[in-house]
């Protein structure tokens, strides 16, 4: 009897080990499945180590940018299109990370749980893919960067859908350079990288955007307060921040409009780094940006170790702060929406299911003012003709290279909720100098392409 009892007892356990066995492989492979079947070892869907089978990508107006015929994964016919829209496309390679064709894998062979692959056609098929990217408007961007490196990002700020995010330097994946991997001369430093996803920048004074923000927060008094530019702030230790200029008396409001080191030094050292921190966190630093199923670089802010010069310095968007051009251009759509929050961010075609939260509405409203201020004021509407915009622009010094140039802004036009990014790395410009042409060139092939 006792035998029959130590078999039962064996047999219940080898049962249960089973079925807990079971049902770890199930909850597996709903975690892991789409992940193992687009591995490179997978010969339904890869030959010689690229990626071949796979459904159509199109741009939002149904241009095909790449798509598998006759077994050979094909691009559009358009050298400067197949340039523009490189980074967001991807290659068959997987170098290029945040490229559809690496980052969609799953969605564009159409892997399933029940069904696995698809059934792929004779020559390789699956699910195709609309992005929220104009090819267009991508290549009009790509044209008016011209030789610089950086990139050009166009988000819309109602419904999250990312328009343009071209990254150079690129490449024509047809005629990929020999010497890619090995060239000495910086010619195509982070070549793979999409830099609107994956690059972050010292931001200059687009970062003053952030030091308004936490002073509208934390200090009463700022819409009525004047400063005094004698072209340097100065703290009782003697330690200066420069000022491009001698702005004299000026107020809040012109303190952002000219730009004024002096005058936002001052404020960032009465904040804190506490308050100063927190509002920056507030609005999305040292936290991941998700957009679709990948993650951009994060933008960062550490005052932990910042002496008062310090704060001063990280106050007008130098020191050791870094930005991620989607993440800035995601601010300025909260900014525009006047609610605080703005969509989040996607690459695919349709309106985004939900939305990221950054600062109250008054802070937002505030803000909106003071950058349409800036346009009218100082930069003029005669370099945005017919745009309504509001903007910021930055000149931001890198150690030992040129400044990188940047523009960050948004359309206040009904018929034209769009936010852009600029940056231009290590320019040898300013921001109004360079990257204002840039962005009210974009702008105006949108208006061209959208407005009717």
């Amino acid at each position: 009897m006792n035998k029959i009892f130590k078999r039962s007892y064996w047999l219940y356990a080898f049962a249960i080990a089973f079925f807990a066995g079971i049902v770890t492989l199930f909850f597996t492979m709903q975690i892991h499945a789409s992940e193992w079947v687009v591995k490179d070892y997978n010969k339904h869907l890869y030959s010689g180590g690229e990626f071949l089978a796979a459904g159509k990508v199109t741009d939002r107006t149904g241009t095909v940018l790449a798509e598998t015929v006759d077994g050979e994964r094909r691009y559009n016919e358009n050298e400067q299109i197949r340039k523009a829209t490189l980074h967001v496309v991807g290659d068959t390679t997987g170098f290029i990370s945040t490229g559809i064709q690496s980052a969609f894998k799953s969605e564009l062979t159409g892997y399933s749980l029940i069904n696995g692959v698809y059934t792929l056609k004779k020559n390789g098929a699956g699910n195709d893919v609309q992005l929220s990217i104009d090819s267009r408007l991508s290549v009009t961007a790509m044209e008016a960067m011209g030789k610089n490196k950086g990139t050009v990002g166009v988000y819309n700020y109602k419904t999250g859908e990312i328009l343009c995010a071209v990254s150079l330097p690129t490449y024509d994946i047809y005629k990929k350079p020999a010497n890619i991997n090995t060239d000495s001369t910086g010619k195509y430093e982070g070549i793979y990288l999409n830099r609107f996803f994956s690059g972050v920048y010292t931001p200059g004074s687009t970062f003053k955007i952030i030091t308004a923000c936490s002073a509208i927060e934390n200090i009463p008094d700022i819409t009525t307060r004047t400063f005094t530019c004698n072209g340097a702030y100065v703290n009782s230790a003697g330690s200066k921040v420069k000022c491009m200029g001698v702005h004299g008396t000026i107020d809040f409001n012109k303190a952002l409009s000219h730009s004024c080191n002096s005058a936002f030094a001052e404020i960032a050292v009465e904040l804190g780094n506490e308050k100063l921190t927190k509002t920056a966190e507030e609005c999305g630093f040292n936290q991941p940006l998700t957009v679709d199923n990948f993650t951009c670089a994060k933008s960062r802010i550490d005052l932990s170790k910042a002496y008062s010069i310090d704060r001063g310095w990280a106050g007008i968007g130098q020191y050791t702060t870094l930005v991620n051009p989607c993440h800035e251009i995601t601010i300025l759509g909260a900014i525009a929406n006047g609610t605080g929050y703005t969509p989040r961010p996607t690459v695919i075609k349709g309106k985004s299911t939900s939305k990221i939260g950054y600062m109250g509405s008054v802070p937002a409203k505030r803000l909106n003012d003071m950058l349409r201020n800036n346009v009218e004021t100082y930069y003029r509407d005669s370099r945005f003709p017919n745009l309504k915009m509001c903007g910021k622009t930055g000149t931001a010094e890198v150690a030992g290279k040129e400044p990188h140039a940047w523009f960050v802004g948004y359309s206040q036009r009904s018929d034209l909720p769009l936010a852009i990014v600029v940056v231009l790395e290590n320019s040898g410009s300013t921001g109004m100098g360079s990257a204002i042409p840039v962005a009210n060139t974009v702008m105006q092939k949108a208006v061209e392409l959208y407005v009717k």
